[in-house]
């Protein structure tokens, strides 16, 4: 069977942030993505994410404050590294933060369920911003994962950092990449 959507899935890629150019979405277009990002699986109704939107005026000052961060790295090729890594944060023309904020100690949902929903939501967030005719990535970087950083980026008590959705024009379309043998990741349950 064939459809456009079926289409889109058995070819869809991420396209490198470099590779990402004027224009992003407008207004109203992000709006759209970010609404249908958000319709996943969410067990309870919960919604355990947040989305947190970075222009082109916030990337720059997040660029500048991550590789100030990066300074207090005592070695020097590390230190060079994670600035390096901190550029990539401004390389596209929009990015959309998503921030897992579970409710711990749910009497009923398990935060594994919750966090499984967020990821959900940035595949998702990839599958409406192409639909519209941009290209994106889901990317962390090593702010992701540091407190202090991911803290200056608006995670906010008990929160994590799921993913920075970059989006834009492509530049090129992305070639496929080798994929895994389904036959190794399918068996069959017998009892």
């Amino acid at each position: 069977m064939d459809s456009p959507i079926l289409d889109y899935l058995r070819i869809r890629r991420s396209v490198g942030a470099p590779q990402l150019v004027e224009p992003g979405p407008d207004a109203e277009t992000l709006r759209d993505i970010l609404t249908i990002a958000a319709r996943v699986p969410d067990h309870g109704k919960l919604a355990p994410w947040r989305f947190v939107i970075y222009d082109r005026n916030a990337r720059i000052k997040a660029v500048a404050a991550l590789s100030d961060l990066a300074e207090a790295e005592e070695d020097e090729k590390q230190r060079t590294l994670l600035k390096e890594k901190a550029k990539q944060f401004a390389e596209a023309p929009l990015v959309v933060g998503v921030f897992s904020a579970p409710i711990m100690d749910h009497p009923k949902i398990p935060l594994w369920e919750q966090q499984l929903s967020v990821g959900a939501v940035c595949l998702n967030l990839l599958h409406a911003a192409n639909s519209h005719g941009f290209g994106s990535t889901w990317l962390t970087g090593w702010y992701a994962y540091d407190e202090v950083a991911a803290r200056y980026l608006g995670a906010q008590d008990g929160e994590k950092v799921a993913g920075f959705i970059h989006i834009g024009t492509r530049t090129m379309r992305p070639s496929d990449r080798d994929r895994p043998d389904m036959d190794k990741l399918i068996s069959v349950w017998q009892g």
